[in-house]
């Protein structure tokens, strides 16, 4: 799930992702952090949810995977739009 916070000139995006599911340390990769894992590695927040907010830049979309243990990558759930195997939400 994508929570999206307007700022003056872009929006800052909040990915979430259930505790346990998948199971080990999972990170947001995309094209705002150069497709490098581990820079936005989802923490747990109170709610019992991981989730970590990141700053993509004023682009009015981004392409994006998350990569979890294992080598695991998968897109956001739900997602209907795509650039090729990635995520491509509208912030």
């Amino acid at each position: 799930m994508l929570e999206r916070t307007p700022h003056e000139d872009r929006t800052k995006v909040t990915f979430v992702l259930p505790a346990d599911g998948p199971p080990g340390p999972v990170s947001v990769v995309g094209d705002f952090n150069d497709w490098q894992p581990g820079i936005h590695t989802l923490r747990p927040r109170k709610d019992g949810k991981r989730a970590v907010t990141v700053e993509p830049g004023p682009e009015r979309a981004h392409s994006f995977r998350y990569l979890a243990a294992g080598d695991y990558w998968f897109n956001e759930e739900g997602d209907d739009e795509h650039d090729g195997s990635n995520s491509r939400p509208h912030t």
